[in-house]
């Protein structure tokens, strides 16, 4: 196996385009990128909402979403929210993935994070492979979601 060296760093607004098409062909979505993008320019100030970018020879090949969120809480503290974790298919099996956990993970620490949590559909069995292998666990908790729109 070949494993690429990925270069990561914080998207910007020149990056919303590339990672609505990783994400629309990862998630069989349809999201708008005019709509991204002026939803990119409203939250690229809140340093809680990082979006990631993995590039390989300048191409955009993988993407997470990391939202921290501090609280008052002792036993949670500080803790972030992944999703939108993908890598290009074609890409996949490259230690790309692994890559960029470690870059999710440095950022985390560097902003007194306690625990990441990471959120990820059920037919996406061999990434979850991937974030059990780095040490994630499957809680036994319910995700409950309520449409209000």
């Amino acid at each position: 196996m070949i494993f690429l060296k990925a270069v990561f760093h914080i998207a910007t607004s020149l990056d919303v385009e590339d990672i609505i098409k990783l994400t629309n062909e990862c998630f069989f979505e349809n999201t708008d990128v005019c709509k991204a993008k002026e939803i990119f320019l409203s939250t690229s100030k809140d340093p809680n909402n990082i979006y990631l970018v993995g590039c390989v020879e300048k191409e955009v090949v993988a993407h997470a979403k990391i939202t921290i969120i501090e609280t008052i809480y002792e036993p949670m503290g500080c803790y972030a929210i992944l999703n939108h974790v993908c890598v290009k298919p074609e890409y996949r099996r490259h230690n790309i993935a692994t890559q960029m956990l470690d870059e999710i993970t440095k950022i985390c620490k560097e902003r007194g994070v306690l625990k990441m949590e990471l959120w990820s559909n059920n037919v996406r069995v061999p990434a979850h492979s991937c974030y059990k292998k780095y040490g994630f666990v499957l809680e036994e908790a319910g995700f409950f979601s309520k449409e209000i729109g």
